[in-house]
């Protein structure tokens, strides 16, 4: 099914830092549109290299996931390791390195399942969901201010994971669906 775009997206007349923090750099936009319509928008620009999340498997057919402090909710989530691409990495080579960061395993193979926009009317990030399997020991240093809890979840039980208190950030839950999806179509 085919659904009709829009065929001109809106001329950007001007745009201004507003805010600049660490870690954020808040712009407004000036934007007219090709009906005539003028507006004033504002986003968070962000590095421009992405981010990646991976779904690494076990052999024994185990999910590893992390618990990590989020300051964004104040407490201690359950998800997939994640983290930024690094200048001259490849999503994959990112994938890789924070695989060893955060679980202690490289992978031998790598599936890149979908890039996510993440909130698309307000910030310009994309995010690579990568399934890593044929793992190996490895383990790089991190950045992490304390070490992550690495938890392995039986695939099988999958379903459960969506039950888990601490296991509500969006981009995991897109992920652990995505891979399921993805196993169904390579079943």
């Amino acid at each position: 099914m085919s659904q009709k775009k829009h065929p001109i997206p809106p001329e950007i007349l001007a745009s201004e830092v507003v805010a600049k923090s660490k870690l954020f750099t808040v712009e407004s936009l000036s934007l007219s549109f090709s009906n005539g319509e003028h507006r004033e928008y504002e986003r968070v620009r962000g590095g421009g290299r992405g981010a990646v999340m991976i779904v690494p498997i076990s052999a024994e057919n185990e999910l590893l996931l992390v618990r990590e402090y989020c300051a964004g909710t104040h407490d201690y989530q359950l998800g997939f390791p994640k983290g930024l691409i690094d200048p001259g990495e490849t999503p994959i080579e990112a994938g890789n390195r924070e695989l060893k960061e955060e679980v202690g395993f490289g992978a031998h193979q790598f599936c890149d399942l979908k890039t996510l926009s993440l909130a698309p009317s307000y910030f310009n990030a994309r995010m690579h969901i990568l399934v890593a399997q044929d793992l190996y020991p490895e383990q790089l240093a991190g950045d992490e201010p304390e070490p992550l809890v690495v938890v392995k979840w039986p695939m099988a039980q999958w379903q459960g994971l969506l039950s888990q208190p601490d296991f509500t950030e969006a981009r995991s839950v897109a992920a652990l669906l995505l891979l399921q999806q993805y196993l169904t179509t390579e079943a």
